[in-house]
């Protein structure tokens, strides 16, 4: 389902991520103690893009080590940056 870019690109900000600006919207995570980590994802500035759809969350999910659902729980803010984290170390990230 698809969702709100400004929604996601807000909740990304909400749990660790740090926005740059660049030809695309570049999010890092940084992790709970504030250390910058190779986890990344980005988004484009295009004006009339409003939406994500689902091919492009799921592109995201992979980028940031989430499955899908896991990626849309941590949008909708089900899952939380401690959990996120976790699954992060569980991967060796």
């Amino acid at each position: 389902m698809p969702r709100s870019k400004d929604a996601v690109e807000k909740s990304l900000r909400k749990k660790g991520f740090h926005e740059t600006q660049g030809d695309h919207h570049y999010f890092t995570y940084h992790d709970l103690n504030g250390k910058k980590t190779t986890v990344y994802t980005k988004t484009s500035h295009t004006p009339k893009m409003k939406e994500l759809s689902d091919p492009l969350l799921s592109q995201m999910a992979k980028q940031v080590k989430l499955t899908k659902q896991e990626f849309m729980d941590f949008i909708d803010c089900t899952l939380t940056q401690v959990k996120y984290e976790e699954k992060l170390k569980s991967l060796g990230c």
